[in-house]
Formats: structure tokens, C-alpha cells, sequence
């Protein structure tokens, strides 16, 4: 299917509201238990298993609707479908907060791999995007392995010694900005990496 383009707005909309929705969703069912088949779950685990269905839902629009889906999209997506499975299937909700910790892991140890080749696969995916010297590229590679590892130990610190509660509110918010704070401050400081347009008319 070819890429279409769509409202920014609702792009947005549909990345950020299945995770908005959970934390909705938790804040109103959290001090409650359901029984399912015999089987007591506490308003986290429903939350999360409600989360699912939401999060495909939205990807399966965005996909309709931009005939695009990214990798990191599509292995977040298998990764919460499992994680939720194992959260269901176990009654526990230690499988869908350690998801967060092998999602940050596995991009550092991802971009991790490309650096130890003398390369980066950051560049590989947002070149299009983002034009830049080599040089620049293996500087923000760097930086953008170090900030997931980061993320993924704060993670599995804040799950194991925190409250439920805490950990939602900085699954969804704290962890996004300070991600996105992150990269916008990178992009700032690597703009004399950056390579203009040659198509670009000059004044």
C-alpha cells in the first residue's frame, strides 16, 4: 500500500491515545478487583489487557489511513500483544511493566550493534528524514543508545522499588518527554552536522 499523507494532529492522536487511554483507564479501575472465570484480576492487569485491543485498533487505522506502519511500531505492538498474554495468562502484573525495560533494552542493544560495526542504524531509518554527515550520525547514535539503556534501567528501578501509580504516571509521561526533550535538544546541538538541501534556491 503507498504511503499517504494525513492531518498531523490525528497522527499524533492515534500514536499517543492508546497510552493516554491505558492511563485513563487504570486511574478509574485501579482500586478495583474483577473476577474473570473464577480468576480475581486487579484493575491494573484489566487496564492492560483493555490496552491491547485499543493499541491495535489504532495502529490498524494508521496503517489504513497512511499505508505505513513503522518497525518500531510493529515490534512495540507484538511486544505489548505478549507481554499482555503473559500478564493474563500468569495473573501478574511484573510482565507488562518489565515490557517498558526490554523495549528501551533492545533499541540500545540494537543501536549498540551497529556502533560496535562502525556503524548507524539510526541513519538507516532516518536519513529520509533527517539529512546529516556520517559524523553526526554516529554522534547522535551514541547519545541515542546511552538515553535507552538509561530509560531501560530507570525502568526496571522504578517498577521493582515504586508504586503501581507512579510507575503509570511516568510510563506515560515522564519516559515520552523526557525522550522527545532528549532528541530535540540532540537535533539542536548537531545542526552544523546537518546537510541543506542543494535544491534549496539561495538568496
Amino acid at each position: 500500500m503507498a504511503e499517504k499523507t494525513i492531518n498531523p494532529v490525528l497522527k499524533q492522536v492515534l500514536e499517543l491515545g492508546p497510552t493516554v487511554a491505558f492511563f485513563l483507564i487504570y486511574m478509574r479501575i485501579k482500586g478495583d478487583t474483577f473476577t474473570i472465570s473464577g480468576t480475581d484480576y486487579s484493575g491494573f492487569i484489566v487496564a492492560a489487557l483493555v490496552f491491547v485491543p485499543i493499541l491495535l485498533v489504532a495502529m490498524g487505522l494508521l496503517w489504513l489511513l497512511t499505508g505505513k506502519l513503522s518497525r518500531m511500531q510493529m515490534f512495540t505492538a507484538f511486544m505489548v500483544i505478549f507481554f499482555g498474554g503473559l500478564t493474563a495468562y500468569f495473573n501478574d502484573e511484573r510482565f507488562f511493566k518489565a515490557k517498558t525495560t526490554i523495549v528501551y533494552g533492545f533499541m540500545a542493544a540494537l543501536l549498540g550493534i551497529g556502533l560496535l560495526r562502525g556503524q548507524s542504524y539510526l541513519r538507516l531509518v532516518m536519513e529520509e528524514f533527517l539529512p546529516m554527515q556520517p559524523e553526526g550520525w554516529m554522534i547522535f547514535t551514541r547519545r541515542l543508545t546511552g538515553m535507552f539503556a538509561a530509560l531501560a534501567v530507570a525502568n526496571e528501578v522504578i517498577w521493582r522499588t515504586q508504586s503501581t501509580d507512579l510507575w503509570v504516571k511516568l510510563e506515560t509521561f515522564a519516559f515520552p518527554v523526557v525522550l522527545f526533550v532528549f532528541l530535540w535538544v540532540q537535533i539542536a546541538g548537531l545542526q552544523r552536522y546537518l546537510i541543506e538541501d542543494p535544491e534549496t534556491p539561495e538568496d
